[in-house]
């Protein structure tokens, strides 16, 4: 009876004992997984958590979703462009012949742009001429490359948007110096071959902080200018003087991207037809 008694308390205190080494072992797991620490104690992964909140319409902070975050800005630029004044309408029956030049000289591999400016830029690029053909069914549009100090002509104007987008996607590589003069005599060169009617245009995304040029690129402006082309410059870098001046003679924007998202932002831009 005894032996049987012993063996029932010895029972009771070998799971009193199980109990509390399990006890010990789910303290432990909360202390290494931060649970059952303070909120002052607690180790967070992302130190820099309120850049991921921001302020609503009714002033409200709330988590950012980037996705919807774009589609009201898109939205907002939208309105915005459809509001303007009558003097600043946009020409919607507007036949735009749209050059893209691409800086994919030694600068377009920084990696200050995830995965890299290269790889960011034909990705927008991508998107744009799907957004491009849907505003502007009947315009076309060409593809040209920097590297290696010369302009290079990917794709001749035209209206499919799978056939540029291939061609693109079937050669990034980057090398070399950048020219502007060079790249600007090459479009120059096939935008003076179209109508009368459209409307020539240059977009640049330039990577690099300098050019290098043949000759005298002021007078390479001024041909741009005489004949009626607008060239607007988006860069990935800093601020050029020779880049801004390019597009206050041509009539063109000029502006510099600030993160992926903006750059995204700026580069879609230029789908709806310019304003008169």
């Amino acid at each position: 009876m005894n032996n049987i008694a012993y063996r029932e308390i010895n029972n009771g205190d070998g799971r009193r004992l199980n109990r509390e080494e399990e006890e010990d072992d789910d303290e432990e797991e909360d202390e290494e997984n931060g649970k059952g620490l303070e909120a002052w104690e607690r180790a967070y992964a992302d130190d820099r958590s309120w850049e991921s909140l921001q302020e609503d319409e009714s002033g409200l902070l709330r988590p950012i979703d980037n996705k919807t975050l774009y589609h009201a800005q898109y939205r907002r630029r939208l309105l915005s462009l459809s509001s303007t004044s009558t003097g600043a309408r946009i020409q919607k029956g507007l036949i735009r012949y749209l050059y893209i030049v691409i800086d994919f000289s030694r600068a377009a591999a920084e990696m200050d742009f995830k995965p890299s400016r290269m790889a960011l830029v034909a990705k927008q690029i991508e998107a744009f001429i799907r957004e491009f053909f849907d505003q502007n069914p009947l315009s076309q549009i060409g593809l040209v490359t920097i590297k290696d100090g010369v302009a290079h002509c990917l794709t001749d104007l035209g209206g499919s948007p799978e056939s540029h987008i291939r061609a693109l996607m079937g050669k990034l590589e980057c090398s070399g110096d950048s020219s502007l003069q060079n790249a600007l005599d090459l479009v120059h060169d096939f935008l003076c071959q179209v109508p009368s009617y459209g409307h020539r245009e240059v977009l640049i995304l330039y990577s690099a902080l300098s050019t290098c040029d043949p000759g005298d690129i002021m007078e390479t402006i001024q041909k741009c200018k005489k004949a009626k082309i607008r060239c607007s410059v988006i860069g990935l870098s800093a601020e050029m003087f020779i880049c801004k001046y390019i597009c206050q003679e041509t009539g063109g924007s000029y502006s510099v991207a600030l993160d992926e998202s903006h750059l995204k932002e700026l580069v879609l831009e230029h789908a709806p037809p310019p304003q008169q």
